[in-house]
């Protein structure tokens, strides 16, 4: 062979390999870009304005394949709610820091929610993203909850009304993953 037939060889070889590895190419970015579990909640703040006299019954916690969830239990319609990350949980009232353990943290102001005695928190020991769930106080027809979550995650709210029994649910979800 002489000089051109290799360098045309070697350019056809080139040419050849960068083909072939191109759609492998364009194959990876687009798959990671697709969301965690196909979760598109993001983290800015949600609420609701609704107002109506709810008594909370109890909190409780679970963990699903794609996030963890925080449930609040009431007797009556759900109620408003305002849930935001913030650098301090305050107790309601007297705006006290509630000590909350997480690299990030979650306030939940359940809007018009009495309670007497402060409810048991639920223990979130080997969670993936819950790290602590700390009740923050009632004061003026709502009440608070501090949320600790492993890092600043995406997380939806929403309420649940089951008009058969007259009860209703605040519903925190908090994902594993971006």
């Amino acid at each position: 062979m002489n000089r051109k037939t290799i360098r045309r060889s070697a350019a056809a070889l080139a040419l050849g390999l960068a083909a072939a590895t191109a759609p492998a190419a364009v194959g990876a970015s687009s798959a990671s870009a697709a969301p965690y579990c196909g979760i598109y909640w993001g983290s800015l703040a949600k609420s609701s304005s609704t107002m109506k006299a709810t008594t909370l019954t109890g909190v409780r916690a679970g963990r699903h394949t794609c996030f963890d969830r925080l449930v609040i239990d009431h007797r009556g319609s759900a109620t408003g709610y305002d849930v935001r990350y913030v650098s301090q949980v305050t107790q309601d009232g007297s705006g006290f820091p509630v000590p909350v353990a997480g690299g990030a943290k979650l306030q939940i102001v359940d809007r018009a929610a009495r309670w007497t005695t402060p409810p048991a928190m639920p223990n979130v020991a080997g969670y993936t993203t819950f790290r602590d769930v700390k009740w923050a106080g009632s004061f003026e027809g709502q009440s608070t909850v501090g949320l600790g979550v492993r890092a600043r995650l995406p997380f939806r709210v929403f309420t649940l009304n089951d008009t058969a029994t007259g009860t209703s649910r605040l519903v925190i979800d908090v994902a594993h993953y971006w």
